[in-house]
């Protein structure tokens, strides 16, 4: 298997993976960020399919994280009430991290291996949106976790007692 359908692959087990995940998941602003990153997942196995075709790939910049405050910021009444996450979605967001992170490291290496500019230019622009997803589980992670300290250190609070 050559480094593009690897990458198929990778893209293909992510949409998967989140799609469960997202039906699976009780958290209303959790259910709605996997389903945001599922259509960026695909978007990348888009590009990727392309590729193996041998087609000239233009992708544009596209920012995960502006997504995913829109999001919160929709949602932010129910965010705002004690969240008890299960162990099962906990679990999915750990898994999640995982998988962007392997993404993102299996870019970087693509990206150092590129042929052409325009080659290493997408898989920069890929690692940068699996980091931006890392970074966005990694928080919901923290959030779901322990919200009373992520808040703290979110909002950089200055706890009085």
């Amino acid at each position: 298997m050559n480094a593009i359908e690897i990458a198929r692959k990778m893209e293909t087990d992510a949409i998967k993976f989140y799609t469960e995940a997202a039906q699976k998941t009780k958290y209303p602003a959790g259910k709605q960020m996997f389903q945001t990153i599922i259509a960026d997942e695909k978007r990348h196995l888009e590009i990727v399919n392309q590729l193996l075709k041998g087609l000239d790939v233009h992708v544009e910049d596209v920012h995960p994280v502006e997504n995913i405050k829109t999001v919160f910021e929709e949602m932010k009444d129910k965010m705002m009430e004690k969240v008890k996450a299960t162990t099962d979605e906990l679990e999915a967001f750990k898994i999640a991290m995982e998988m962007e992170k392997e993404g993102l490291e299996f870019y970087k290496k693509l990206s150092s291996e590129s042929e052409t500019e325009k080659e290493k230019t997408l898989y920069e622009k890929l690692v940068r949106e699996e980091q931006q997803h890392y970074d966005i589980f990694a928080n919901t992670y923290n959030f779901l976790n322990d919200t009373g300290n992520w808040f703290m250190w979110e909002e950089h609070s200055i706890v009085e007692g």
